[in-house]
């Protein structure tokens, strides 16, 4: 495939191995999508990495109901379907494929995949976050085969089967509530005395009688047989008393990690690993934007990261005119000098 570009009075072709593209968006959850329209309304002719698949975290979540214009909830696949296709009916392309080198020192910026090497003018970063481990014997291997970190994606295997959920948050009391429709019990195991979730949460958890908790207990091990989880060993972090207890699976929310890992030594990071920004979706570099989890270590909302991808969509835009000026500005100068010379 060829593909011409132009800005500032240049235009370059590429080949199937290489391309040149105006914004290059990495990621498409609901911030990587949200850049996409705004970048697509805007003609900046966004092309978004999508990675293994459309739609980040979202397609995770069985039911949304903090989303405006959505009164009844709607389904995470559901929601992210759409911000395809209105990205889409606006202009921009969204390639199936995975980043495995940037380069943020060279300009036009260079970002790699396994099939092509993209030149950008413009890049945001929309990688959002990944499930936090526990770290404990046992987690690897039964990821898969008892363990998961997604109960919309594997609760339906475990039909009246007893299951615990690690987490005291609102994702952990959401998951916890979705794995009731199949599980016989679900308990939640939460090394606080109290629970992190929101008060509309916990008030529908505790009115489930499948839900029941063990407070100030974290998970020592996960055991099995070697083909499945069959129970967990679990620590009281008071009393120290450390015993067994029969399971048939284990859901972990305990976290997320920011999908920073490519742009380590290139970026300002937190200590959490997290994209330093300033005015909400710049980073440290000219030209590089950060929007959504991979950016947002408090709100982590599908709202505050669609909001993040438009506003880092506009600040692209921005940037480009500036970028463009100061050429033409550039350009005129050189112009008089020469016609000066003359």
């Amino acid at each position: 495939m060829s593909f011409n570009f132009k800005i500032g009075g240049t235009t370059s072709s590429s080949s199937a191995s290489e391309e040149r593209v105006q914004v290059l968006i990495l990621g498409s959850g609901p911030a990587g999508l949200a850049a996409a329209l705004y970048a697509g309304r805007a003609e900046l002719n966004p092309l978004v990495l999508t990675g293994l698949e459309v739609g980040g975290q979202v397609t995770l979540t069985e039911i949304i109901e903090n989303y405006p214009g959505f009164p009844e909830g709607v389904k995470g696949p559901e929601l992210a379907e759409r911000f395809k296709k209105q990205a889409e009916r606006f202009g921009a392309r969204l390639v199936m494929d995975v980043a495995t080198e940037v380069d943020l020192r060279q300009r036009p910026i260079v970002v790699k995949t396994y099939s092509t090497t993209y030149r950008t003018d413009v890049l945001i970063i929309a990688t959002g976050a990944s499930p936090r481990k526990l770290g404990v014997p046992g987690e690897e291997e039964y990821t898969g085969r008892g363990v998961s970190y997604c109960a919309t994606c594997d609760g339906w295997f475990f039909q009246d089967k007893d299951v615990i959920v690690v987490g005291g948050g609102d994702s952990a009391i959401e998951e916890g509530l979705f794995l009731t429709r199949y599980a016989r019990s679900v308990t939640i195991v939460h090394r606080r005395e109290q629970l992190r979730a929101g008060p509309l949460l916990q008030r529908r958890a505790r009115a489930n009688p499948k839900v029941s908790y063990l407070f100030n207990t974290v998970v020592e091990e996960i055991l099995g047989d070697g083909e499945q989880v069959t129970g967990v060993r679990l620590r009281n972090v008071k009393t120290g008393e450390v015993y067994e207890k029969p399971i048939d699976g284990v859901f972990i929310f305990v976290g997320y990690i920011p999908n920073t890992k490519l742009f380590e030594g290139q970026l300002e990071l937190d200590e959490r690993g997290y994209i330093k920004v300033h005015d909400w979706v710049h980073t440290d570099i000219p030209g590089v934007f950060a929007a959504g989890e991979v950016a947002d270590p408090v709100y982590r909302q599908v709202i505050t990261s669609a909001g993040m991808g438009a506003a880092a969509a506009i600040a692209a835009g921005h940037y480009l005119d500036e970028v463009l000026f100061a050429e033409e500005e550039q350009q005129a100068e050189n112009t008089v000098q020469a016609s000066g010379e003359g």
